[in-house]
């Protein structure tokens, strides 16, 4: 009996097993055959992925600054090496590298399918050393390469071993210039090696190539003037741009300190696009915007004499003002005030102003936001609404405190005075193209409408007042050491002081010299300001945006106009020349 029921128990527990199997086989016949499929595929099949050639950066005359070169890398993969120390004397002879060296990197790989040997192989050490052994291989891929090194590190950026742009036009235009990847679909063995081709599955597209509107010859005249004086006067950074005030084309953007794109072994704080990213009070540098919104709105004329407090002006709810210098000033016209850069004279003018009218023409002007140039890290500076404003704001913004700019900023407010009161927007890339060179963005500047100030206020500011400023050495004006013999240029200069981080107040030792001018004053062609931040007063140099500033400022514009036009006479010549 006893037997009769372990047989019983027994054939019970095989129906149970065989049950319990045939639900198991079921289910994955019916339920789980898509994932396994799947999992079949991706064991046998792989995909090879055809990586584009991003595309080249030019400047505006066609020289490379950004490139892409085929890179040829011979690896081994250890996992498929059966005999090292053979292969490694072979590969000796064909790569040039000791054999033990090879063998070292073949057998003391933490990737068993992976250990490079040589980078940037030719084409002819490739197919030698494919030829000894199965487990030697060639990885074809691209190396981004800037030919002219320093010189536009801040505008052309670079990229990452990813090849994806990391700063300045490399990550702003990156979706452009990366190109589409494609991929071929392998049927491959065990050992992930391909067999044969199934299918094509994505063409391949290489990227797009972006000219700028930056010329390297230019580029090239600012970063030499202005290292020498950055270096000179042992400052802690520096910024330079040349722009056309027609169109807002930016010719040349230097920041300092740069670096090497191909090697950034350097401070991450050199990557700083300084012109864009740092802010600052701009000093003198604001006189002639605040003048020109006092002229538009009518609550000065040119005319009348402001009285200028003979150097003290002081009262209830906006402290005291003093000049630069120590100078006492009687009454002034609105272009003595700006030739001869007065504090008080410019604090009066916004007095009359008043706050609303006052944040309303700086607003018009560009200050307080982005000038939207298409370069990435820019930032909008600080003009606070006038609800924020006390007796202070109303008096200092005017003559540069309580406010801060970018270089950009003040580059186009100046360019709106310059191209008679209508506004611009900054821009650096001209245009983007195909590889077989068809356009397929161009960048042109809209046509004037409307505009910020009148038109004769704009051109009175550049042609007379801000002429005096260069010109009228004996008459106290502070930019006369950027004077041209050929051509009229005109200015301000900006000294600021720099304002204490830990405490309220400013520092009396520490400065930004700056100076902003044009040329030629009748038909301006170009704007150019240099910022040197903390130029070094323990050398005995000056501080001043007049001596440290304005003769790299007079060179730039003697250089470029020079480059540009040559001889030509500047009357008539319009900015598509």
């Amino acid at each position: 009996m006893k037997r009769v029921r372990l047989a019983i128990i027994i054939c019970v527990l095989l129906l149970l097993a065989f049950g319990s199997l045939a639900v198991r086989c079921f289910h994955l016949q019916y339920f789980k055959n898509a994932d396994y499929v799947a999992v079949a595929a991706r064991q046998q099949h792989k995909w090879s992925v055809q990586k584009p050639q991003r595309g080249a950066i030019l400047d505006s005359k066609g020289r490379l600054l950004a490139a892409s070169n085929r890179l040829q890398t011979i690896f081994a993969e250890p996992r498929r090496i059966n005999e090292p120390e053979r292969v490694a004397e072979s590969l000796s002879a064909v790569l040039d590298i000791e054999a033990e060296e090879i063998y070292n990197r073949i057998t003391q790989s933490r990737n068993p399918g992976f250990a490079r040997l040589k980078i940037d192989a030719p084409l002819d050490q490739c197919a030698a050393a494919r030829r000894i052994d199965r487990g030697i291989g060639v990885q074809d891929q691209w190396q981004r390469n800037y030919p002219m090194s320093r010189l536009f590190s801040h505008v052309v950026g670079f990229s990452g071993a990813d090849d994806v742009g990391l700063t300045g036009i490399e990550l702003y235009y990156d979706d452009k210039l990366s190109g589409t990847p494609g991929r071929d679909y392998f049927f491959a063995d065990k050992f992930r090696r391909s067999i044969r081709l199934l299918k094509n599955s994505d063409e391949v597209r290489d990227g797009y190539s972006v000219i700028l509107t930056l010329d390297a010859a230019i580029q090239h005249f600012v970063r030499t003037e202005l290292e020498k004086r950055f270096l000179e006067f042992e400052a802690e950074s520096a910024v330079a741009i040349v722009a056309r005030p027609q169109t807002g084309e930016i010719l040349a953007m230097v920041s300092l300190p740069d670096f090497d794109p191909e090697d950034r072994n350097c401070d991450p704080n050199f990557f700083r696009n300084r012109a864009l990213s740092d802010q600052y009070e701009p000093g003198s540098m604001i006189k002639p915007i605040a003048a020109a919104i006092g002229l538009d709105a009518g609550v000065i004329n040119r005319q009348e004499k402001i009285f200028c407090e003979n150097g003290h002006y002081s009262g209830r709810g906006f402290g005291r003002i003093g000049e630069y210098d120590y100078h006492k000033y009687g009454n002034l016209t609105v272009r003595e005030i700006l030739v001869k850069s007065s504090n008080i004279g410019m604090a009066k003018i916004g007095q009359r102003l008043e706050r609303k009218k006052m944040y309303d023409g700086m607003t018009l002007f560009g200050f307080g936001r982005r000038t939207g140039i298409d370069l990435p890290g820019e930032t909008t500076g600080l003009l606070r609404p006038p609800s924020q404003w006390t007796g202070y704001s109303e008096t200092r913004i005017p003559f540069g405190q309580e406010i801060t700019v970018t270089s950009m900023q003040m580059v186009r407010a100046f360019c709106i005075l310059a191209n008679g009161g209508y506004a611009v927007t900054p821009y650096v890339v001209k245009a983007v193209v195909d590889q077989d060179g068809n356009i397929i963005r161009l960048n042109r500047p809209p046509p004037p409408v409307g505009y910020v100030i009148k038109p004769e206020i704009a051109n009175w500011i550049v042609t007379d007042a801000l002429v005096g400023a260069v010109n009228e050495k004996d008459n106290g004006a502070t930019g006369w050491r950027a004077k041209n013999k050929k051509w009229q240029v005109f200015g301000k200069t900006g000294t600021a002081n720099i304002a204490l981080s830990d405490q309220r107040g400013y520092s009396n030792r520490d400065y930004v010299a700056s100076f902003i001018a044009g040329a030629p004053a009748e038909n301006p062609q170009i704007i150019v300001l240099v910022s040197i931040r903390k130029p070094n007063r323990s050398l005995g140099k000056g501080y001043t945006g007049g001596a440290v500033a304005s003769p790299v400022v007079g060179k730039i514009i003697e250089q470029t106009l020079t480059y540009l036009y040559g001889q030509r006479d500047l009357m008539n010549v319009a900015y598509s020349d």
